[in-house]
């Protein structure tokens, strides 16, 4: 299989996953910010890390769309899943109470298996990164302006 076409599946699962995550928390934004307000590590910030969190993911997805930003988004889902992985790892051995913080049919998964998943689409990320190859002809450079 080529590298293009790996790179590419790779950010097509990155971006389904951040558009999903970031717009099912937009959209039950009270319950979302209510969950994150019972979470010991970030009470006092919820109001901005409601808002902060699903803004990220939507940006990340834009950034992994477009070619010419694509690496830089790949660094920022590493970045954004280390992040998650990290606040997962720290609820469930650090915390008296694991609220629920994801929407939509994330919210079905233990945490537990949403600590898996997070570490699965961080390797993802991280293979991204690892295997993208920048455009280095003007004619490449061109054409991806009109690739969307």
């Amino acid at each position: 299989m080529k590298k293009t076409l790996i790179v590419d599946i790779i950010s097509g699962l990155l971006i389904l996953l951040f558009v999903y995550a970031g717009l099912s928390k937009l959209l039950d934004y009270a319950d979302f910010k209510f969950q994150l307000s019972r979470s010991p590590f970030v009470t006092k910030v919820a109001g901005l890390v409601a808002w902060a969190v699903p803004a990220s993911e939507i940006v990340v997805a834009l950034l992994l769309v477009f070619n010419r930003t694509r690496l830089l988004g790949f660094y920022a889902s590493f970045f954004l899943m280390l992040l998650f992985t990290g606040y997962i790892y720290a609820m469930l051995h650090y915390s008296y109470y694991v609220p629920c913080s994801c929407g939509g049919v994330l919210s079905q998964m233990s945490w537990g298996q949403h600590l898996i998943f997070n570490i699965a689409f961080t390797i993802l990320a991280f293979l991204g990164v690892v295997m993208y190859e920048p455009v280095n002809t003007k004619q490449q450079k061109d054409e991806i302006l009109y690739d969307i």
